[in-house]
């Protein structure tokens, strides 16, 4: 079977991110969220960090629930700060709580985050059909629309680069390569 070629066949986890999540629409606000955070998170680093630090994120950062997060104390914020299961970066840390206030004033408005993430993408996912990964661009017009916007209404780490990652991670884009068997052509 063959997949992408940026995939470590030799980790099942990253194996197992890369079948079943890469590139596969998400809706759901919670896990847009998350998603968000984690790409943002990843700034400098690489996703793999990121990856196999995913499930302490979740339990440190109360399983993303945006309520709970906007909530958090400084002395919380201090715990997270000398968490060892995550990247300990404090201005990282803090996007996350300045991250949830502006994604519960985006969900107010449009009734959703979902709706509004979308909406750079018409609401529905664009195929792409990429030889090879070193086809696959890092950023392109929709993620610098998105990085402005998500600015604007103020999230932290979301410069265009980082925009493009998540529009990948939650398929508002799939960009695994024509030879991948996850490729819709396949």
């Amino acid at each position: 079977m063959k997949r992408c070629m940026w995939v470590k066949t030799k980790e099942p986890l990253y194996m197992e991110y890369h079948d079943k999540e890469w590139g596969v629409p998400v809706y759901d606000d919670r896990i847009l969220f998350e998603m968000l955070c984690l790409e943002g998170a990843q700034a400098g680093l690489s996703w793999w960090t990121v990856l196999q630090k995913r499930e302490n994120y979740r339990n440190a950062f109360d399983q993303f629930e945006v309520e709970k997060i906007v909530q958090y104390t400084d002395e919380k914020l201090q715990s997270l700060i000398e968490n060892q299961g995550i990247i300990r970066n404090k201005m990282k840390i803090y996007s996350v709580v300045t991250n949830a206030k502006a994604f519960l004033k985006i969900q107010q408005e449009y009734g959703s985050f979902s709706c509004y993430i979308w909406s750079f993408v018409d609401n529905k996912p664009i195929i792409n059909n990429w030889e090879t990964a070193k086809d696959v661009p890092t950023s392109n017009e929709i993620s610098d629309k998105m990085s402005k916007q998500l600015k604007r209404d103020g999230f932290k780490f979301v410069g265009s680069t980082i925009c493009y990652s998540y529009m990948q991670a939650v398929g508002m884009v799939n960009d695994h390569t024509l030879e991948c068997f996850r490729h819709p052509s396949q």
